[in-house]
């Protein structure tokens, strides 16, 4: 699975690097120890079924997250948030590219998703954007030695180029946001979060085809979408850095 995924020049040469450095430990060089992850299917291949549905299960992930949450992680969205948290911290200080490409796949998976964080799974959608807001904010701190904008103390430079699989994943994200007619307050508040995280630390662009930038919008605005507060409580309220 993971030689097959779809890598940009940048994301080669942070292979190559994490491959050469000496803190990299190869699971086929120890197969009594290391981590076990969930095998996560880039790509939905099913017999008996349409090209046209086929294409569909593609290009939403929202039926592959269902069957993997029920069938991997016994139902509990905790699980998998608690495995995406594991694959980062193992990549960040164990220099793990066996973590990393978990990492991107559970994000690759999440951020695909265009029903679930609207429609069945609102909580989960809020709960993970919070949780790669905290991740990216923590990896993205300035490397004060070097004092150049755009420097991370703990992420290769591959991380700030606009060619990474994260752009483009975040951008198709908060377009669907931006573009959803209903959606949860406290998913738009820590989207807009990320959003700014993003665009401060790395100076990224995320243009859209409408008139409107981003995902923020008038308050008289109405092609707007409608924030619906569900009843129960998410979490406290992102507050402004």
């Amino acid at each position: 699975m993971l030689k097959n995924t779809c890598k940009s020049a940048m994301e080669r040469v942070l292979d190559e690097q994490l491959r050469n450095s000496k803190f990299s430990s190869p699971a086929e060089e120890h197969p009594k120890r290391g981590c076990y992850y969930t095998p996560i299917p880039r790509i939905i291949k099913r017999k008996g079924i349409e090209s046209e549905q086929l294409t569909s299960l593609n290009l939403d992930k929202t039926e592959l997250l269902e069957t993997l949450l029920v069938k991997d992680y016994g139902g509990s969205e905790e699980s998998l948030l608690g495995e995406l948290q594991f694959a980062f911290i193992a990549f960040l200080m164990g220099q793990s590219l066996e973590a990393f490409m978990q990492w991107k796949s559970l994000v690759s998976l999440l951020l695909g998703c265009t029903e679930a964080p609207f429609q069945t799974r609102s909580r989960l959608f809020t709960k993970f954007i919070k949780v790669i807001y905290y991740q990216l904010k923590y990896g993205l701190q300035k490397d004060r030695s070097v004092g150049e904008a755009g420097t991370s103390a703990l992420l290769d430079d591959s991380w700030f180029s606009s060619d990474s699989f994260l752009h483009r994943l975040c951008k198709d994200f908060f377009s669907l946001v931006q573009d959803a007619s209903v959606v949860d307050g406290d998913l738009l508040s820590w989207t807009r979060k990320l959003k700014e995280l993003l665009e401060n630390s790395l100076g990224w662009e995320f243009r859209q085809k409408s008139a409107v930038d981003g995902i923020y919008f008038e308050e008289n605005d109405e092609y707007a979408p409608v924030v619906e507060m569900l009843d129960e409580p998410s979490g406290s309220e992102p507050t402004s850095s």
